[in-house]
């Protein structure tokens, strides 16, 4: 199985990754088009020249390696992408032999907590819209609406989440997926050291997220303008313990 997670910024993907990561039977795939998509657009990210020094720019080269072998050799693949850097020009037919599966969270936590990284985000940033057009794109080639799980579910209760998902991607749940080592992984992305200083310090999910973040100015102008595509997917997310939740 070739598992493409979609995502934005900021919505639990790490610790997602992570948490795959710790099973014998899946590798794990940091971000594949985040040279690519810098490339491609120009953009000033933080550590732009160690990521496109690390990562391939060329985008027709990652998506045939998102095809090509298992590194290690593993039975599955679990590659972490970012909505966002799904720009004009990307391949995507490459994700209809994967399994696509949208991991959200609610857009005033995710701008709250990019924001603290880098500031100014704009909404093509936090990869909203993006999302929703590929969930789209993968409803059409399903015929059905495919995988959401939203973020304050796995952490309301991870074991529960994160077996109700195992059970609907047809996998045996293994509860080493509850728990890493602190500090990072060999697959993390060049770009670690900005963005992963809290995955870092885990070892395993986090407690429950408490009330949404209070939001001001253009940062509650861009949490109102990203809400509509949240609560889109939302609407199909899985709910652990819910009848049909592990069908």
């Amino acid at each position: 199985m070739r598992i493409a997670m979609w995502s934005g910024p900021r919505n639990l993907s790490t610790a997602m990754m992570y948490a795959f990561g710790q099973r014998a039977d899946f590798a794990v795939w940091d971000e594949p088009f985040y040279a690519a998509y810098l490339a491609a657009t120009g953009l000033d990210h933080p550590m732009r020249a160690e990521i496109l020094a690390a990562g391939e720019p060329d985008p027709a080269q990652v998506a045939a390696r998102c095809l090509g072998p298992v590194p290690g050799g593993r039975p599955h693949f679990y590659m972490k992408h970012m909505t966002h850097h799904m720009v004009a020009g990307m391949p995507l037919d490459w994700a209809r032999d994967c399994t696509n599966v949208f991991l959200i969270r609610h857009p005033a936590r995710v701008v709250a907590s990019y924001a603290r990284k880098r500031e100014g985000p704009t909404l093509e940033d936090i990869g909203f819209a993006q999302q929703a057009r590929l969930f789209d794109t993968v409803g059409d080639w399903l015929g059905r609406a495919p995988l959401v799980i939203d973020s304050a579910d796995i952490r309301a209760d991870p074991a529960g989440a994160l077996a109700a998902l195992c059970a609907a991607l047809g996998l045996a749940f293994d509860r080493a997926m509850l728990s890493w080592p602190a500090g990072g992984r060999p697959e993390d992305g060049a770009w670690a050291p900005h963005w992963y200083g809290a995955v870092h310090r885990s070892t395993g999910f986090e407690e429950p997220e408490g009330p949404l973040p209070a939001l001001e100015g253009d940062y509650a102008r861009l949490a109102e303008a990203a809400l509509p595509f949240y609560e889109r997917l939302a609407a199909h997310r899985l709910i652990p313990g819910a009848p049909g939740a592990a069908a």
